[in-house]
């Protein structure tokens, strides 16, 4: 019975990939808008605080994270080079991880790395798997993810 099944039910989900792909998307351009937004609100206070993180270059990475952050938001939500804003998005979130949120532990009530580790898993997806049939990627470029 399971030999029947499965193969039946997979054909049946299989058809929502690219909707599920949409949605993914738009929801993780979502939660990068605000963040990216009050970066460049006061990118210099961006700047101060990476500094006092000790990160290198602070203003130009506050400007590198904050471009990259609002890039992304727009090409996630067109699902425009998907595969390719996916890893400095990675990136930044690597960053935040160990930068911020590590040493709070794991849960995101404490302010830890649980949310970011989960846009990095779904910006891992996006890289390795594309942006689904439901964006400019698939229109332009054939993505048959």
């Amino acid at each position: 019975m399971l030999k029947t099944l499965y193969p039946m039910s997979k054909n049946i989900l299989d058809k929502g990939q690219s909707v599920v792909l949409l949605l993914a998307r738009l929801t993780l351009a979502y939660g990068f808008y605000e963040p990216a937004m009050k970066k460049w609100s006061d990118i210099q206070s961006v700047a101060g605080w990476f500094d006092s993180m000790g990160i290198p270059l602070p203003t130009l990475n506050a400007y590198i994270a904050a471009s990259t952050e609002l890039i992304g938001v727009v090409f996630l939500t067109l699902g425009l080079f998907t595969r390719l804003i996916s890893v400095p998005l990675m990136i930044i979130m690597l960053v935040a991880i160990f930068t911020v949120h590590i040493n709070h532990g794991f849960s995101a009530g404490d302010n830890g790395f649980e949310i970011p580790l989960y846009y990095l898993l779904f910006l891992a997806i996006f890289a390795s798997f594309g942006a689904g049939k439901i964006s400019l990627d698939h229109l332009l470029f054939g993505d048959e993810q």
